[in-house]
């Protein structure tokens, strides 16, 4: 039997990229789907490779920059699914610059995606969590451990990200909630391309971590025994950028 056969996950950033292994993966296990993103035909791709794979799927198009509260998507997903068990958030924005330089508009549109985003949707999805004893899963970044130079901004947004899992996770241990950060290193997405673009550096997804592992590690975390909890996890590619 599928492992998250009787689960329903909502998985944002679900168009591409790492949200869309992840919803695929998610689906190999036989969890129904509840699937966010900003570009509907890319969406409704998406919908098409897992349909028959999960129990049921739904999708909504939505850009969380605009997001200023969660609750028409709550209570969509309350009526098409009755049930939350698994919240992954994949959605994320990127931009570079210098603290000099950088402009301000540039770090309020990360924040509110970044941040605000994934906020209000953990806020608003709680009460359902807590009654499954569900699992929050915040896909992070390499930047939320340690900052570079030319992504303040970002990696601000990024560490900002790990303290909203850090206080949440202590905040519903008792419910039975279990919340994992995920420090992703740069892999094959079109986001990470055009970071490679941004940069100044041939891009060669080969060598680069694949979303597939991503999916993984996230699908493993919440399938584990009730005994165990995952808390942080950090994945690079194997071989480090030259």
């Amino acid at each position: 039997m599928p492992r998250l056969a009787d689960k329903v996950a909502l998985v944002t950033g679900a168009s591409s990229g790492i949200g869309r292994a992840i919803a695929i993966g998610l689906a190999d296990q036989g969890a129904a789907l509840a699937l966010v993103g900003r570009d509907t035909l890319r969406l409704g791709t998406v919908v098409q490779d897992v349909v028959l794979k999960a129990t049921r799927v739904v999708s909504y198009a939505l850009d969380l920059a605009l997001v200023e509260s969660a609750g028409d998507l709550l209570e969509r997903v309350n009526r098409d699914c009755g049930q939350l068990d698994i919240l992954v958030h994949c959605a994320a924005a990127y931009a570079r610059g210098a603290v000099a330089t950088a402009p301000a508009q540039d770090l309020d549109w990360q924040y509110r995606i970044n941040v605000r985003a994934p906020y209000l949707l953990t806020q608003a999805f709680l009460p359902m969590l807590k009654a499954a004893q569900g699992e929050v899963v915040f896909i992070n970044s390499s930047a939320g451990l340690g900052a570079t130079g030319h992504v303040s901004q970002y990696a601000a947004t990024k560490h900002a990200l790990k303290a909203v899992a850090d206080s949440l996770r202590e905040e519903v241990n008792g419910d039975g909630v279990r919340v994992t950060s995920v420090f992703v290193g740069r892999t094959a997405t079109p986001m990470q391309e055009e970071v490679h673009r941004l940069e100044g550096r041939p891009y060669r997804p080969e060598r680069l971590l694949q979303p597939s592992d991503i999916a993984a590690i996230v699908v493993s975390a919440v399938s584990l025994p009730r005994t165990a909890e995952v808390t942080n996890i950090s994945i690079r590619p194997h071989r480090k950028l030259s």
